[in-house]
């Protein structure tokens, strides 16, 4: 059978992500460095986003549909319920993420410090102040969600959970980020355990410039 191959760079959270579900279903992957807009890249996803994934004659762009084709193509732990409930509360969260936290935690108020637009390459303070309630609402937000059974959806670890986990370990280590999730202990909690898991360590990316 055909190696399936994630093409994007190891740096992206969505990348990770998706590197993420095939190391917890045991699936052998090839990972395949390309930035957003690259050739081979837009041969995939109409918009240049990554990652996009090869397998065999199959082709397929956005994490989310990635890591259902993953899922339902092989065998191992289901990456997301089978309870029709906790399936939906599986993909609401997955969009709550992706078009809304990511985008405040990541490419706001992370981007404001790794990739700032200030003349002297410092972080972006007003940017940074701007974010910052928005980042301890979603941290916030994200800790009541883990009270009934410690997960986002359902009563394991699922792509919902997965999907998390690499925004978490960036923005954890800049300082308003970390303030806000002392003050979520059911979050930070999520975070140390599931960073114990092979399929995080297996998938660190380089790290960020300072």
């Amino acid at each position: 059978m055909a190696k399936l191959e994630i093409i994007g760079i190891p740096a992206s959270t969505y990348v990770r992500a998706v590197r993420m579900a095939c190391e917890e279903k045991g699936v052998a992957y090839e990972l395949s460095p390309a930035m957003p807009h690259a050739p081979e890249v837009l041969a995939i996803h109409p918009f240049g986003k990554i990652p996009v994934l090869r397998h065999g004659d199959v082709t397929l762009c956005e994490s989310k549909a990635i890591a259902t084709y993953i899922d339902r193509s092989f065998d191992g732990p289901p990456l997301f319920p089978e309870d029709p409930r906790e399936l939906a509360q599986a993909e609401q969260w997955v969009s709550l993420v992706n078009t809304v936290i990511d985008r405040d935690l990541v490419r706001l108020y992370l981007f404001a410090y790794i990739f700032p637009k200030t003349a002297d390459g410092k972080p972006d303070r007003p940017v940074i102040e701007n974010a910052t309630p928005a980042v301890q609402q979603h941290i916030a937000l994200l800790d009541r969600a883990l009270a009934e059974t410690g997960y986002l959806a359902g009563k394991c670890y699922g792509f919902a959970d997965v999907n998390l986990m690499p925004i978490l370990a960036y923005v954890r280590q800049f300082p308003e980020a970390a303030a806000a999730l002392g003050n979520a202990p059911r979050l930070a909690g999520f975070y140390e355990r599931n960073a114990a898991r092979p399929s995080f360590k297996n998938t660190v990316p380089p790290p960020p410039p300072r």
